[in-house]
């Protein structure tokens, strides 16, 4: 996926790439901010960077959740951040119609762990020729991946990678199996999700637990063992973020941690 990802970002390096915003777009001018940081950080460390933010969150523990500002609104936000920065942007997708809807304004269609079974949403994702990155479900193994990739493939697209994110580890936790990693890049390129596999679900709250204090941890094993990219999600301020803060980076620490992950990639090559 690197290749691909580098033309559409115009930039070529050897390094990891880097997928990272917040969760969900909360407003344009966080989003913008948010982008600007990372970029900086990115550029001076040679790491292509694709911004990350959900125009939608469809899959909330309880009814009563934040989901969105308006999808075509983030959607518009999604698509200036790009333009201004000249960056790639990434989305995920919940719905068959949200494919096409989402490739106006984005460059990745990111498809959900909960939804990667679901061939419909797979193909008209598929269908758009944009990029396709596949969360591998938490119920799934590295192997059964193959098939997921298979159908963005069989329906005429090959630009796909899978995101590794964790497996169901008891009701209430995750396990990142780092044995899956060259496993699933036989298939695809393979992107660790560092802050998602960090999740802990299934909370008697319905809110979503997380363990942020491991990211480092979590980061540096992907690179150690060849992550093709890394995802991270990142907020100026985790506790007042209006989704997933519980297991998200803050964004003062990000320069920290990518400086470190550079110098184990460099150790690695």
């Amino acid at each position: 996926m690197i290749q691909y990802l580098d033309n559409i970002s115009h930039k070529n390096s050897s390094n990891f790439f880097l997928i990272a915003g917040p969760c969900i777009i909360e407003g344009e001018d966080m989003a913008l901010k948010i982008a600007e940081k990372v970029l900086k950080i990115t550029d001076q460390l040679g790491i292509p960077y694709i911004f990350k933010g959900s125009f939608k969150k469809a899959n909330r523990s309880r009814v009563d959740s934040f989901t969105t500002i308006g999808e075509e609104k983030s959607l518009e936000i999604l698509k200036k951040v790009g333009e201004t920065f000249n960056i790639p942007t990434t989305t995920d997708i919940h719905e068959n119609e949200h494919a096409a809807l989402a490739a106006q304004y984005v460059d990745v269609l990111q498809i959900p762990a909960f939804l990667v079974r679901q061939t419909d949403l797979l193909v008209a994702a598929a269908k758009t020729n944009k990029c396709v990155s596949l969360k591998k479900g938490q119920f799934l193994s590295p192997e059964a991946m193959k098939f997921a990739v298979e159908k963005i493939t069989d329906s005429g697209n090959a630009k796909t990678a899978i995101i590794e994110r964790g497996t169901t580890f008891g009701y209430t936790d995750l396990v990142v199996d780092f044995r899956g990693i060259p496993e699933m890049q036989n298939y695809a390129p393979v992107i660790l999700d560092v802050t998602h596999s960090l999740q802990q679900p299934n909370q008697s709250t319905g809110v979503t637990g997380g363990r942020p204090e491991l990211i480092e941890t979590i980061a540096k094993a992907g690179i150690a063992v060849g992550a093709d990219g890394l995802f991270i999600e990142t907020h100026p301020d985790p506790a007042s973020a209006l989704s997933d803060g519980a297991n998200m980076l803050n964004l003062a620490h990000l320069e920290d941690l990518l400086k470190k992950l550079t110098r184990v990639r460099e150790a690695i090559l």
